[in-house]
């Protein structure tokens, strides 16, 4: 029997027809904050959010007689075109209100949204109406949601990427239980999300934001997307230092893993100490953010960048907390931008390319190829030359003192021999586009790690604009297998994926 006519199609389709209605839930919100700051794209916004809605009920409507059963292929399906169909129909507010009318620019806008890249097409957004800036940072919030629940519950199943290491990890009832586990744990990562979310908008407008700009960049930060109300991003308050400080901590926050954050909420510090993926990505960023700040005071003048600088607190400050801030932004992929770091010295600019590569931890939301592969791959490596010496000698890599098995090492070389191919092909196929090389390298590395900036015309102080739209295309492509794992789409297009079981 073909294995196309045993797909679940009633329970992928009912599930598609609930991300749409949660999509329209949200415009109905953002069309809330249109009301209260009178923006004018009221009746816009309402029209976006009941159409999704009544699109989404309709399909649910439909397909409620359905089989309460997942098997792997509709896990793969319905977490790709999950994540697309919320785009497309994502594009409503932008193009009812002619914010973006262009369908190009607006899928894009909202993949970028969706994947927390914070990648923008928009020239001017402080001219862009209030309710649809809100609904462009409701779009990372969602995203970021949606991806604590993929690295908890779906992508273990689904055996990517190595994920069922990070699932090991999760609180829960127990191992056997997967289904209460996964309840339990989406409930308390989901508070913690909204409870940091909260808070930052708190400390923010204390230290001098104001409250529509602090909600949107809390959105945008625990998310590690990036999209500001601001043309200039958060070097809007430069000027501020307090408002930078508060974004580093959630930075590093939103890419640590949200688990470690319950264990510390639980009190089980041991927990946090003894894990080798949070002491490796604390390292990076530590010894990273003092080369740079180092590099910034002794040979770069920030004050050339296009970008104000003002020294509230003295030229060696200045220095830590550019460093501090562009090293986290780009590592967990968040892309703020409080610097244009391509203006300090060419090192400098190579040397945050390469942080491109890194990303954040597994079970964050930060995007990139996560700590934990770099980790066990390191480990990997040094036990290869062991084995050289001794052959017959049994040496398991070992992750948080267990033995990982190999299957889950071989999942890992393979995703990162398929992430750096995705690249090289993403930057020949960026070429081929008409963009230059630097453009073309930034460009790759940044939609596939979902960073957001990147090097050359797409760099900190620039925006995808420019970009034909076949770029734009080709970059929410990449946006997306970055965002879900690579396996995850890419097995979609396999014809093996379709044939008889």
């Amino acid at each position: 029997m073909n294995s196309l006519s045993k797909l679940n199609y009633k329970i992928i389709s009912h599930l598609m027809g609930l991300l749409l209605m949660v999509n329209g839930g949200f415009m109905l919100l953002s069309s809330i904050v249109s009301w209260y700051y009178e923006d004018g794209v009221l009746k816009e916004m309402l029209m976006a959010g009941t159409v999704a809605l009544g699109v989404g009920g309709i399909i649910m409507f439909l397909t409620k007689n359905h089989r309460k059963e997942i098997q792997k292929r509709e896990g793969y399906i319905i977490v790709t075109f999950g994540w697309i169909f919320m785009a497309l129909i994502g594009t409503l507010p932008y193009i009812f209100t002619n914010a973006i009318p262009s369908f190009t620019d607006a899928f894009f806008e909202t993949m970028s949204g969706y994947t927390t890249t914070g990648a923008s097409i928009l020239t001017d957004i402080e001219a862009v109406p209030r309710g649809v800036l809100f609904w462009r940072s409701i779009t990372h919030w969602i995203g970021g949601m949606g991806i604590i629940v993929l690295a908890i519950a779906i992508l273990p199943l689904l055996g990517i990427g190595g994920m069922q290491l990070f699932a090991a990890e999760a609180p829960g009832p127990g191992g056997d239980k997967l289904h209460p586990r996964i309840t339990d744990t989406a409930k308390r990562l989901w508070l913690i999300y909204v409870g940091y979310t909260l808070a930052e908008t708190v400390l923010l407008k204390i230290a001098g934001m104001n409250f529509f700009d602090a909600i949107n960049h809390s959105l945008a930060t625990l998310s590690t997307g990036g999209f500001s109300t601001k043309n200039a991003s958060v070097a809007f308050w430069n000027d501020k230092p307090m408002v930078q400080y508060i974004i580093i901590v959630f930075m590093f926050l939103a890419g640590s893993n949200f688990v470690l954050s319950y264990f510390a909420f639980k009190r089980k510090f041991q927990k946090i100490f003894q894990d080798e993926e949070f002491k490796l990505y604390t390292a990076f960023v530590v010894g990273l953010s003092i080369v740079a700040a180092l590099l910034i005071y002794f040979e770069a003048d920030i004050t050339i960048s296009s970008i104000a600088h003002p020294m509230v607190w003295g030229p060696f400050e200045s220095a830590v907390r550019h460093a501090l801030f562009q090293v986290l932004t780009i590592i967990t992929t968040t892309g703020f931008v409080s610097a244009d770091y391509t203006l300090w010295t060419p090192f400098l600019t190579i040397f945050f390319f390469g942080m491109m590569f890194l990303g954040g931890c597994a079970g964050s939301t930060a995007g990139g190829i996560k700590v934990m592969r770099h980790l066990i791959m390191i480990k990997n490596g040094v036990l290869e030359f062991k084995r050289t010496l001794h052959p017959h000698a049994i040496l398991p890599v070992r992750y948080n003192r267990k033995a990982v098995p190999q299957p889950i090492v071989f999942n890992i070389l393979g995703f990162f021999i398929l992430y750096m191919l995705s690249f090289i092909v993403g930057t020949l196929v960026f070429s081929w586009l008409g963009l230059d090389f630097k453009t073309a390298l930034g460009g790759a590395a940044s939609s596939l790690g979902n960073i957001g900036p990147a090097l050359g015309d797409l760099g900190p102080v620039n925006n995808y604009s420019y970009l034909p739209d076949a770029a734009k295309w080709w970059s929410s492509f990449l946006m997306l297998i970055g965002r879900l794992e690579l396996f995850t789409v890419l097995i979609l297009l396999t014809p093996f994926f379709w044939r008889n079981r």
